[in-house]
């Protein structure tokens, strides 16, 4: 399998400006403070054991010729870290400065460049402390790139870790960036990172009357790519609104296969602080367009199912804010919660998408003349449809739901074929 793969829009590549930038002689002086001394970056979320993974950050033969002589601007945040195995690890801001890589800039996604802010928190821009870089917010006023934020930009790099699910933002950010870069005749380089849930190819494909930052492509819920491969398939379908000779290029996991287990070594967001939460989260969050708690503002996100007046489960929690919640569903109320735990997810019974604790709930719910779907649009949006939310109400079964995706998960799966970098078991590469 090669190990350097490139997507161009055109048949040549733009040539870039490379007349170094002095912008950040600062930062690079003082490129020895790392950011894992700061508390907001905590590396210690998960059980990491992938031994044999290389991240794209990581394989700096393969791109750091590629940003010599260039003003570089970073698309990160507190999940772009590289040599975690070695316990010397660096945030890639760090490790690019200590380089001598000229970064001129940081743009960061949802949730902030620290992974700090709640979900649905506007993020402001703001000046880096410790190097003086400006922080330019892409989940504030502004989702895209702006033209000021990209006028002394040679070349822009993204390393953020995905979780595999087409309604978690990070998608959408990418999206964004090629789209502007490429208007502007810069190039992209996408620093992969593995899917935890690459196993998983299920759920209805967006309809575009349906389309959102939440979902902006027509693909399933879980369309089982990294989002190296996702940025090849933006391109590579021409789903950007733009025309444009700059390139994009992807540095692929070394060691890395479609049925490789992996374990996130840093949370990707405030509310999926473990390998359950986002096993669990392509389900749950289908619930957050409803009357039910998924676990926001508790210890364990999208880790149970919760109701304060129907009884879902033995557990009594109270729901108030906390730092990845600051106004959570249900907010001061003492919630009845099925807490689903590892062996939940070990059994399979509610691991990828599965139907079935919708339907439950639904029905629970309306027995108890309660409302369920308080977020109906939002609901739809989160499915790319409005026709699951409809079928639950009529009463339709789940396998009978999920045999009405089968022709067109197909043709996903013949559509997605090129653009995918990583084979599906070691012996096939």
């Amino acid at each position: 399998m090669a190990t350097w793969l490139s997507v161009s829009n055109a048949s040549h590549a733009e040539s870039l400006n490379t007349d170094a930038s002095n912008a950040n002689a600062n930062a690079n002086a003082n490129a020895k403070t790392t950011y894992q001394e700061n508390a907001h970056f905590n590396y210690d979320y998960f059980t990491y054991n992938n031994h044999d993974l290389n991240v794209g950050a990581e394989q700096f033969d393969k791109y750091l010729s590629l940003l010599a002589g260039k003003r570089v601007s970073l698309v990160v945040n507190q999940s772009s870290v590289v040599n975690y195995r070695s316990h010397e690890t660096q945030h890639l801001l760090d490790a690019l400065l200590a380089r001598s890589i000229n970064v001129v800039s940081i743009m960061s996604p949802e949730h902030g460049f620290r992974g700090n802010k709640s979900a649905g928190e506007k993020v402001s821009s703001e000046v880096d402390a410790k190097t003086g870089l400006p922080i330019h917010s892409l989940y504030g006023a502004l989702k895209k790139p702006s033209p000021d934020m990209l006028k002394n930009v040679d070349i822009l790099v993204f390393d953020i870790q995905d979780v595999g699910v087409r309604f978690y933002t990070y998608l959408s950010t990418l999206h964004y960036v090629i789209e502007a870069a490429f208007e502007h005749n810069i190039d992209v380089i996408v620093l992969d990172r593995p899917n935890p849930n690459i196993a998983h190819i299920d759920g209805p494909i967006l309809e575009p009357k349906f389309s959102s930052f939440i979902g902006m492509h027509p693909i399933p819920v879980l369309h089982g790519m990294t989002l190296g491969e996702l940025a090849r398939m933006i391109v590579g379908e021409k789903w950007l609104d733009t025309h444009s000779r700059a390139e994009l290029s992807v540095i692929p996991v070394a060691n890395y296969t479609r049925s490789t287990s992996y374990s996130l070594p840093i949370a990707p967001s405030p509310n999926l602080p473990n390998d359950n939460a986002i096993r669990l989260y392509p389900t749950l969050c289908f619930f957050e367009g409803t009357a039910v708690s998924i676990g926001r503002g508790t210890d364990v996100p999208f880790q149970l199912i919760g109701h304060p007046e129907v009884k879902l489960g033995e557990h009594k929690i109270e729901v108030k804010p906390n730092a990845g919640a600051n106004k959570p569903k249900h907010n001061g109320k003492t919630i009845y919660a099925n807490i689903l735990n590892e062996n939940d997810v070990a059994s399979a019974s509610i691991s990828g998408l599965k139907l079935q604790p919708l339907i439950d709930v639904y029905r629970k719910m309306n027995e108890a003349q309660k409302t369920f779907f308080t977020r109906p649009d939002f609901f739809d949006k989160l499915a790319g449809n409005s026709s699951l939310r409809k079928a639950i109400i009529m009463g339709i079964t789940a396998s009978e739901i999920k045999a009405s995706w089968q022709a067109e998960l197909s043709q996903f799966e013949k559509q997605r074929a090129p653009y995918l970098i990583y084979p599906y078991n070691a012996a096939s590469d």
